[in-house]
């Protein structure tokens, strides 16, 4: 800028002076510089890349119902849904929240009081419409409001805690519960806000149609997304706790204590869902964890698991009790906990104003006296316990702890022990007819025919599950060593006397004992005794280490160094295998931390046991664990082992399965492991590898399948690929068929975006005329649909298919069943094709997905989720990522959810344990 000598303002259209040149620069001389580019044309610009063609979700093809199987009649958790035509809109306002002071309202939950609170009080001005209100920025109206900016002055009285006018408790004068009568008898809890509701945009109706006959468009989606924003409403203003589309109640008698103050609240998930047969609601049981309501020092010694308020670590407490929701006495006021107080309640002090005569004076006084001589309230214990502190950061509003309870329905976000995790599994279980119940229940106590919103909509909800059609596939014929050929039964097969296709040589091997108390020589010479006649060639350890019973009692990271140390000196050189025996079958914390020394610190192969009941039967599935582990083949598929296979077994065709694990809640600062299995050894399909890589942290997209660096590659799908010609007679494969697990609809479309892109170009990367067909399927286990015989108190049987009525209108999905569900209700997989170049069919994709549920080789069931199960060890490379390794990713892709059912799903433990999250 230069300065205009007329006015003294710069002027905006001259350059800024260059900056000074840096010592031996000779500067060019513009007029040549000039004339150069005047004698030279301009270089031509770099030819830009033609953009992709973005890839859509494929439609279910003409072929793309099956009907093989025997057909079965079930009951789905639909209920049909019927709407009226409608040439209504829904209108779409922005809501602002603001103080009175126009600072923007960051207290979550207090948006539905004050627009509860609006509606009441302006229900004239706003020509009595109903709102559909999300909670948070989106209120919905069928039909306009008579303005187009709407803004209203709402005041709500007894607001609670959060931020509160000033003289609220803990205010100007100190007082710490609520200040003197004077004060009481002031409105202080009254507060003011002003609401914005601006126009956004208009969505039709009709648009509820176009969901239904799959005609997904902006619309569409939206307008489904109104309905089920509907269905929040009405559950919140029955006082339910929201958890996205799942509502709980507060009722005890949905309650299961699962010990640290932690309870299971059993609620209900409730969604709209366009379908094959039109719209459905789609209803089912759900889970969550809430905190124990009651008082807060019983809360806190059962977090701690202590007998006495003495012995609370009280930084601990203030991390646990931080943001809940308390109700004081007696003046029965709600609060949220900001903190605790630096001192205990009998020397705490604040200021407190008294009135004297005319004047008003100053005193200091501790918490304790206060309540116990101004308040005349007997405090018991508090005294020497820290204060609650409900106010804010310059203005703290003390309580004693004693006087303070916290309310119901307040989600525990935390991540749970391996206790109550299997406490949670183990109470909020239901078989199948326990929990047709339930829903039925459910659906009659939600009332939603009484919603004056689904009422304006024309919507009206059957009252009875929808009846489908099912198919039953037959179970693969599988093939053991020795050329022997059986069928499994139900989804279970038995391997005892009959030898393994493949066997492992068990050779410089010991036993390590953590105290556990058996018969070490007997269990040795049984496990040779059965490993012979399973085909297994296996040698007797190098020696047996006892632990010291000194250290049974000692850290556990002591307890594996010692052991270690042991081994480095009872042995001449590294051990191929460990067999660790452990003192306690479930949350031994010993695992872990043991795991992890040997796989991730000294690549040495281990299998863990418990040995309370050792049978044969037992050592049998623990020898198909270590077969597996140490290369080894156990079972095959008959049709596998004749390549008879229909489309895989005749082309080269390498099979994928990807996904991502996070950290537990409270974890989210460690990295994400992106995984994929692959299989090996075409034309197999029972034998696979895994590769991991780290990514950032809660990121779901896998970022490092394809990693550019320089002419190389560094990405998971070039290991995948390179070892899979290797293994495969020098053959790249001409298909490539991908599971991809973890991902919700709204992702599918970066799933064939930016995933299948990325394998494309690592395929390009290897040869770059090599053009292989791509398949990509979405295995979903997070869903809420389930399937109930309309005969039969049990679940559905192993292999159960459902293609029609409660599919997808368009998109070529299914559902099937392939395990036998055996406690529990059983829960299907959602398989959802997002793209095919191979050309399945119907049914061909379908047995092909049925057939892969049987070749998981460390186990004699059928697997619910019907790819792959892990080819390595769990805990293996992935245990290096964090001691919650064993929720991440034990199992490297979409696994181990075999024996699970309700609305749990389970990663694979060591020893053929299970760990569970809901």
């Amino acid at each position: 800028l230069r300065m205009d000598p007329h006015d003294g303002e710069p002027a905006a259209d001259e350059l800024p002076p260059p900056p000074p040149l840096p010592p031996n620069v000779v500067p060019i001389i513009a007029e040549d510089a000039a004339a150069a580019s005047e004698s030279e044309p301009p270089p031509p610009p770099p030819p830009s890349k033609p953009a992709k063609p973005r890839r859509h979700i494929m439609a279910r093809p003409p072929n793309g119902l099956g009907k093989k199987g025997q057909p079965i009649q079930l009951l789905a958790n639909h209920y049909k849904v019927s709407v009226k035509p409608s040439e209504e809109f829904f209108n779409h306002y922005y809501v602002n929240l603001k103080y009175e002071d126009d600072t923007p309202v960051d207290s979550k939950g207090i948006g539905r009081k004050v627009l509860d609170k609006l509606q009441h009080t302006y229900h004239s001005e706003l020509a009595d419409k109903d709102f559909a209100y999300d909670g948070e920025k989106s209120l919905f109206t069928i039909g306009a409001l008579p303005q187009i900016n709407n803004e209203f002055i709402v005041v709500l009285e007894d607001i609670g805690s959060g931020k509160t006018a000033a003289g609220s408790p803990g205010g100007n004068n100190g007082s710490p519960g609520g200040g003197d009568q004077k004060r009481v008898r002031r409105p202080y809890q009254a507060k003011t806000f002003k609401v914005e509701l601006n126009f956004a945009a208009t969505i039709p109706m009709a648009a509820i149609g176009h969901a239904i006959r799959g005609q997904e468009s902006e619309h569409s989606l939206e307008a489904l997304r109104v309905l089920d924003i509907i269905l929040r409403q009405h559950s919140a203003k029955q006082g339910c706790l929201l958890v996205r589309q799942s509502f709980f109640h507060n009722n005890p008698s949905s309650f299961v204590d699962l010990g640290g103050g932690v309870m299971g609240c059993r609620g209900f998930h409730s969604s709209f869902r366009g379908t094959q047969s039109g719209l459905s609601l789609n209803i089912d049981v759900s889970t969550t964890m809430i905190v124990k309501p009651g008082p807060v020092i019983d809360f806190l010694l059962a977090n701690q698991k202590v007998d006495h308020p003495d012995k609370i670590d009280w930084q601990k407490a203030k991390r646990a009790l931080k943001n809940l929701r308390i109700k004081t006495t007696p003046a029965n006021s709600e609060f949220k906990i900001v903190g605790l107080s630096e001192r205990n309640c009998n020397e705490q002090m604040f200021p407190l104003r008294r009135r004297n005569g005319d004047t008003t004076e100053t005193v200091e006084i501790t918490v304790y006296d206060y309540f116990v001589k101004n308040r005349g309230i007997e405090l018991r214990y508090s005294g020497n316990l820290p204060c609650i502190n409900a106010g804010r950061p310059k203005r703290p509003t003390y309580f004693p702890v004693e006087l303070c309870t916290l309310v119901p329905l307040q989600r525990y976000t935390k991540a749970l022990s391996t206790m109550q995790r299997t406490s949670l599994v183990e109470k909020s279980r239901q078989k199948p007819h326990e929990r047709m119940s339930t829903l039925n229940d459910a659906l009659k106590r939600s009332n939603y025919d009484a919603d004056p919103m689904l009422k304006a909509c024309g919507i009206q909800i059957a009252q009875n599950f929808t009846q489908i059609e099912g198919r039953v596939l037959p179970a693969p014929k599988l093939k053991a060593g020795n050329g022997e050929e059986f069928f499994a039964r139900n989804g279970r097969w038995n391997i005892a006397r009959k030898k393994l296709i493949r066997t492992s040589s068990v050779k410089r091997w010991s036993v390590v004992n953590f105290s556990a108390r058996c018969d070490l020589r007997g269990l040795v010479q049984d496990l040779k005794r059965v490993a012979t006649g399973m085909g297994l060639e296996y040698e007797d350890p190098h020696t047996v280490i006892e632990e010291s019973p000194s250290l049974r009692r000692a850290p556990v990271a002591r307890r594996v160094e010692e052991m270690f140390a042991q081994i480095k000196a009872k042995l001449p050189g590294a051990p191929l295998f460990l067999l660790c025996l452990l003192p306690e079958r479930k949350n031994c914390e010993v695992y872990g931390p043991w795991k992890k020394k040997c796989l991730a610190d000294f690549g040495i192969v281990t299998q863990c046991l418990a040995p309370q009941r050792v049978n044969d039967q037992y050592l049998s599935n623990l020898l198909l664990k270590i077969n597996a582990k140490l290369g080894g083949l156990n079972t095959l598929l008959q049709i596998e082992a004749a390549r008879a296979i229909p489309i895989v077994g005749k082309v080269p065709t390498i099979i994928l399965g990807m996904d991502v694990s996070h950290g537990q809640p409270g974890q989210s600062d460690r990295p994400s492991i992106a995984a994929v299995v692959s299989s090996r050894e075409w034309p197999l399909i029972s034998k696979y590898r895994a590769t991991v890589h780290t990514q950032s942290p809660k990121q779901e997209m896998m970022a490092s399948l394809f990693k550019p660096r320089g002419t190389e590659d560094d990405g998971l799908i070039r290991e995948s690929l390179i070892d899979f010609y290797t293994s495969s007679g020098k053959r790249k494969p001409d298909q490539v068929i991908i599971f991809r697990d973890g991902v919700s609809e709204s992702q599918f479309t970066q799933v064939i975006n930016i995933e299948l892109e990325q394998i494309i170009e690592a395929c390009k990367c290897l040869d770059d005329k090599w053009e292989p067909k791509f398949t990509v399927i979405v295995a979903q286990k997070n869903h809420h649909t389930r399937f109930f015989q309309t005969n039969s108190p049990e679940n559905v049987p192993p292999g159960t298919v459902v293609d029609k009525q409660v599919c997808h209108p368009k998109n070529f999905d299914f559902y099937m069943c392939a395990h036998a569900g055996m406690i529990g209700t059983s829960r299907p997989t959602h398989y959802h094709v997002l793209h095919d170049e191979i050309g399945f069919s119907g049914d061909e994709l379908q047995e092909f997905v049925h057939s892969l549920s049987y070749v998981y080789q460390r186990s004699t069931t059928a697997i619910s989720v019907g790819m792959f199960e892990d080819s390595l060890d769990p805990c293996s490379p992935l245990f290096v990522f964090g001691n919650a390794c064993e929720e991440l990713l034990i199992c490297c892709c979409v696994s181990c959810f075999g024996s699970c059912s309700d609305s749990v799903r389970a990663s694979g433990g060591g020893a053929g344990g299970h760990l569970h999250e809901v």
